[in-house]
């Protein structure tokens, strides 16, 4: 992921002092829990998008969950 502020890949707020908030949330609940917490937000952010007023953006951030998904799986 580049380090540029996106905030759909990569939102500033998720890393702070050079550390990643899914390297945290990977080493507190393992590489299964950080796959089941991705597929997690996918899921929230498909079931609100029609909602929130943020269509575009909200599934934009569900691809981006199952694309990590994807990503875990090929490693």
């Amino acid at each position: 992921m580049g380090k540029e502020n996106d905030n759909v890949n990569h939102p500033s707020h998720y890393n702070q002092g050079g550390i990643e908030c899914f390297d945290v949330i990977r080493a507190a609940i393992g590489v299964d829990g950080l796959r089941k917490f991705m597929l997690g937000n996918a899921i929230k952010y498909l079931f609100r998008c029609e909602h929130k007023g943020q269509y575009l953006d909200d599934v934009k951030k569900a691809r981006f969950y199952l694309d990590q998904v994807i990503k875990i799986h090929e490693e």
